[in-house]
């Protein structure tokens, strides 16, 4: 039995200005593009991600096992049409002979030559291997699309955000698939899309309508279904439709596994106004940060939202801190802010210098009215190469890069400065710097979610911010001229009949 596997992770915010090329497809920024043969196995073989179950159930199996790639990227504007044309060719490429094929996806890439990156993926490999199964493992803001349906036979998503479950996702995608090829299941699939655009922000799985979605989902699972996906969407991608979705795996029985997906569905539409996040001013969230540092004893978490890396945010607009200044809050640590030209300025002046420099509001994000950089003095406090391993839950062991790094200490706040832009994933975005976030008043980082299995324990509480960035709740911000309307949020009175 031969069995290919590979992996093509990328979130694409359309309105995003930071470039996707093939360079950006590395391992956590640690090397410049994808991981090929050998290279892909062994980059996956005992991490955990979806490729890697793939990997470990192939094996189980005595498979002989083909990876011809592994590519991931953090979330950015739309692939470079060569970057994708790079990735899928070496897929279809190392199809010959094979007789299953399990894929780690995403499922909302966009490239320049591609509005549905999985789905014109999925039909070229289908039309390769026409009578071999496929099973595919999605990340849970995955918009699925007919095509990707049409060409998979087995389908399941991750069913944590925080994404904690990437590992059990494909174990759970490789178990269907084998089951099938064994004789011991039939799988057939069905699925349904309300026209409704969820906030990132209301697709935590720990609380709200999405909660209970996920919660309908693993019930309908013990009921028998052999998958139940929720993919609450991206919806800062203009395409047709980046919508909520629910996937149903069924055994065999494809009328009751339609059922399923419009009962969730139909409970999904009519909860719709709570996948709406309705931000606060800034102004409005930075009081109320300041008002629950009174007598505390850990920091406290602003998190500036609307420019989050993992949603394609820049991580160089300053709106927040400045805001911060403004109310005259002390005891800020901030970062990671991406400023190669900051970064290089201060590595020029050396540790101990103190320097004037501009960071921040450089790369133009189009939401929202530009903004001048912004004149921060200080002493350089920190200059390393901007690596850390991650200890939190989510990429565990693996070596994170930053890019070079620097410390700028005005007295008031301490800013880590990095040459790419980073999720903090990890006490060691700071740790790594000199810096312990244990000892700020407040903490300022761009982020929604990721940060808060590890930072939310040593905070004394959490205010969401807005800034006005690519990765913005304000839709208000983003000039829609390709999702199918009428839609929700963007029109109040949307209906939808489930009909499918």
């Amino acid at each position: 039995m031969k069995i290919l596997i590979a992996r093509m992770n990328h979130e694409t915010n359309t309105f995003s200005p930071v470039a996707t090329p093939l360079s950006a497809f590395g391992l956590n920024g640690g090397k410049l593009g994808p991981s090929f043969g050998d290279d892909a196995f062994n980059d996956n073989k005992g991490m955990q991600t979806a490729m890697a179950a793939f990997i470990d159930a192939a094996e189980r199996e005595g498979a002989q096992i083909v990876t011809p790639v592994s590519a991931a990227a953090n979330p950015s504007g739309p692939v470079d049409a060569a970057a994708y044309d790079a990735i899928c060719d070496a897929i279809v490429a190392a199809t010959n002979g094979c007789d299953a094929v399990m894929l780690d996806l995403h499922g909302a890439m966009v490239a320049e030559n591609s509005n549905d990156g999985e789905g014109d993926l999925l039909e070229r490999v289908r039309a390769a291997l026409p009578d071999a199964p496929i099973a595919v493992a999605l990340d849970l803001h995955g918009n699925v699309t007919q095509k990707m349906i049409d060409n998979a036979d087995v389908i399941v998503s991750f069913k944590t955000y925080p994404h904690v479950d990437m590992y059990e996702t494909g174990a759970h995608a490789a178990r269907l698939l084998f089951a099938s090829m064994h004789g011991a299941a039939k799988p057939v699939i069905a699925w349904r899309q309300p026209p409704l655009l969820t906030h990132t922000l209301r697709s935590s799985t720990a609380e709200g309508a999405m909660m209970r979605a996920v919660d309908a989902a693993r019930a309908a699972e013990a009921d028998g279904m052999l998958a139940v996906s929720v993919l609450s969407g991206f919806s800062l991608a203009d395409i047709e439709a980046p919508c909520i979705s629910v996937v149903v795996v069924g055994n065999g029985d494809h009328a009751q596994a339609e059922a399923v997906a419009e009962r969730i569905a139909r409970q999904i539409w009519n909860e719709r106004e709570d996948f709406v996040y309705r931000s606060a001013p800034l102004a409005e969230s930075v009081a109320e940060a300041a008002a629950l540092a009174k007598d505390a004893e850990k920091p406290v978490l602003l998190l500036d939202h609307g420019d989050n890396c993992m949603s394609g945010g820049t991580c160089d607009t300053m709106d927040l801190l400045e805001e911060a200044l403004a109310q005259q809050l002390d005891g800020i640590v901030t970062g990671p802010l991406c400023d190669p030209q900051a970064v290089a300025a201060l590595m020029a002046a050396g540790v101990g210098s103190t320097v004037t420099i501009t960071i921040g509001n450089k790369v133009g994000s189009g939401a929202g009215a530009p903004r001048a950089p912004v004149a921060m003095t200080g002493v350089v406090r920190a200059l390393t190469d901007g690596e850390y391993v991650i200890s939190g839950p989510t990429y565990t062991g693996q070596r994170a890069h930053m890019g070079r790094a620097a410390v700028l200490d005005t007295g008031t706040v301490k800013l880590v400065v990095t040459e790419h832009t980073h999720e903090p994933w990890d006490l060691g975005v700071f740790e790594s710097v000199g810096i312990d976030p244990r000892r700020a008043r407040f903490l300022l980082l761009k982020s929604r979610m990721y940060c808060r299995p590890v930072f939310v324990p040593i905070s004394a509480g959490l205010v969401e911010c807005d800034s006005r960035g690519v990765t913005s709740s304000d839709y208000g911000l983003f000039a829609f001229k390709n999702v199918k309307r009428p839609v929700f949020p963007l029109d109040a009175d949307a209906e939808w009949n489930p009909a499918h």
